[in-house]
């Protein structure tokens, strides 16, 4: 660090062009709405290649200034660990004196916690009344909008969860909340903050003003959709089903819990299983699994170079490493530095084997549902689900009860499936779908960790149904209403499992 906190450097053109930056993106944002009355704030790494990003000095405007007449040289440069290297002179009357902005530590923190390379602070008018909608709430959630996919890691059919803390007299005593909520929502790229603004962060300054403008869009759109009385957390933005509403229309539905299945209680979410509950397990082995297992040469040969397959890749060496170590049948080296053939090989033979054991793995996962992207694009493949599965979506959609998959399968592979059947895309009345990434399918932790993801007050408010006695046992000791699937060629279960069992979706 020795260089970059030189008086050289500091003066250099990399710090100058940083501050530029700053000063033109405060009047832009200020024009927005974001930055008025001196609130709100922008700090940016200074970007060099011969410092890597974590020791990368930190360019930040003041507090209390006016955003849109800010100059270069009213910045603050800072060393990662918050150390202030150089500060703006003071200037004449009526100009206060200059301050380091109170939104330093939570900077700080989003640096450290995510390797960001910008962190933008804004009080636009939207990002405050969106808290406000639901004064309860600890997240703001939204579905099925095209601004979703400006966020990094989200597609339209996603849901975007942000978390939402409690606004505090000074900006600095939010630091331990803002890193709490970055730890429990690791795919988050923004915090809001109650009655106040949000703070938003992507690993360079466009990512995280182009998030910026897509949070603001989106908290945008939820309030117009509020106040025309449609909720913009489910997939149809459908109107806003209050939760007595909800439990009148489930009490006429109800009918006895007999064996065969039936409800007695009001539910907020479903949570389904795929193989051998809303699809046959046939499909999923006679037609996708040889499908990928004869499809993995070619489609490793054709897309090697391509930075998905290179993370495929990392990914498959990294779990065959463990199995080795491990002994796992089946598995057999992949060559570091080999040529391309060998590695391709090398792969070939540990997918074919993990597909013949049946892992339930990510690396494995992930590489299938690539596969099978492309057999769903070419119409190689088509998506089976059982009959009564699209009335009952649609049913529980209309309902305003939100419907989630979770499956060992990629949540790629999930949405191939249920985009592209013969009933049409049945994605429109799915909220969100979970894979092996938050957890073991026969782990309870991987339901708790689903409970807290999908903000309900109570687990048993989630009905969880699948197939499988070990995940039905998981899901019930996290608390959740659980329900067993009975299809044709599905396994058999315990003797006196005790769990309430279907035939049919039409029974829920």
């Amino acid at each position: 660090m020795a260089t970059t906190t030189s008086q050289a450097y500091l003066e250099g053109s990399t710090v100058k062009e940083t501050k530029a930056l700053i000063a033109e993106l405060c009047r832009h944002f200020y024009h927005l709405g974001w930055v008025s009355g001196t609130g709100g704030s922008i700090t940016i790494k200074v970007h060099d290649d011969a410092v890597p990003k974590p020791q990368q000095l930190i360019v930040m405007s003041p507090s209390g200034v006016q955003k849109e007449r800010m100059m270069e040289e009213d910045m603050y440069v800072l060393s990662v660990d918050g150390t202030v290297l150089s500060e703006p002179l003071a200037k004449p009357w009526p100009n206060k004196p200059p301050k380091c902005s109170d939104c330093g530590p939570l900077f700080l923190k989003a640096y450290e916690m995510r390797n960001a390379g910008s962190v933008i602070h804004s009080h636009g008018m939207e990002s405050c009344l969106v808290t406000m909608l639901n004064p309860l709430s600890k997240e703001f959630r939204i579905t099925h909008m095209e601004m979703i996919k400006g966020i990094q890691g989200h597609g339209y059919y996603d849901e975007l969860v942000i978390p939402i803390i409690e606004n505090t007299a000074h900006e600095r005593e939010l630091t331990e909340s803002l890193a709490e909520a970055i730890k429990a929502y690791p795919k988050t790229t923004a915090v809001l903050v109650r009655n106040h603004g949000i703070y938003v962060w992507g690993d360079s300054w466009i990512s995280a003003k182009t998030q910026s403008e897509c949070y603001h869009y989106l908290f945008d759109a939820a309030i117009k959709l509020h106040q025309l009385g449609l909720d913009w957390s489910t997939p149809s933005h459908g109107p806003i089903h209050h939760p007595d509403g909800v439990q009148r229309n489930l009490k006429k539905a109800k009918v006895s819990s007999s064996s065969n299945g039936g409800v007695g209680q009001s539910r907020k979410c479903i949570v389904l299983d795929i193989e051998g509950t809303t699809t046959p397990i046939s499909f999923v082995a006679d037609v996708l699994f040889p499908y990928a297992r004869d499809s993995v040469e070619k489609h490793l040969t054709l897309t090697y170079d391509t930075a998905e397959t290179k993370d495929d890749i990392k990914l498959l060496c990294a779990q065959v490493d463990e199995d080795l170590k491990n002994g796992v049948v089946g598995a057999v080296p992949i060559p570091a530095n080999g040529e391309k053939e060998e590695v391709i090989v090398a792969i070939v033979t540990n997918v074919r084997a993990m597909i013949k054991a049946d892992r339930k793995i990510t690396a494995l996962k992930q590489l299938q549902g690539h596969i099978w992207q492309t057999g769903f694009l070419n119409q190689e493949l088509e998506g089976v689900v059982f009959d009564d599965v699209p009335e009952a979506l649609e049913k529980w959609h209309s309902l305003g009860i939100k419907v989630y998959i979770y499956s060992s399968g990629s949540r790629l592979a999930q949405k191939l499936l249920f985009g592209n059947t013969k009933y049409g895309d049945l994605r429109k009345y799915l909220s969100g779908f979970f894979d092996t990434t938050i957890g073991n399918k026969k782990e309870t932790k991987s339901y708790v960790q689903i409970t807290e993801t999908l903000g309900v007050d109570n687990p048993s408010e989630i009905l969880f149904v699948t197939d499988v006695y070990e995940e039905a046992a998981a899901a019930k000791a996290a608390g959740l209403e659980v329900i067993v699937s009975i299809r044709a060629g599905n396994g058999p279960l315990p003797v006196d499992h005790g769990f309430q069992t279907i035939k049919s979706f039409s029974e829920i």
